[in-house]
């Protein structure tokens, strides 16, 4: 079992829901928001989207919010 985690910052390079599958099937374990440059719509957009990738790819991702 690996015990190394890869966490990937999201911003709007990365936050398509193809780009976040993407990102899953390459082994991205947590997703990390930056909660100081957030807008509500955009979270509530993005945690949609990864929930919806991680169901998709059948892993569990976690989301780290900061």
């Amino acid at each position: 079992m690996r015990k190394t985690r890869i966490v990937a910052t999201l911003g709007p390079a990365t936050d398509s829901p193809d780009m976040l599958a993407r990102l899953i099937a390459a082994g991205v374990n947590v997703f990390r928001l930056n909660m100081s440059h957030a807008k509500p719509e955009w979270v509530r957009r993005v945690v949609a989207d990864i929930r919806q990738a991680s169901r998709a790819a059948g892993r569990t991702v976690g989301i780290l919010m900061d």
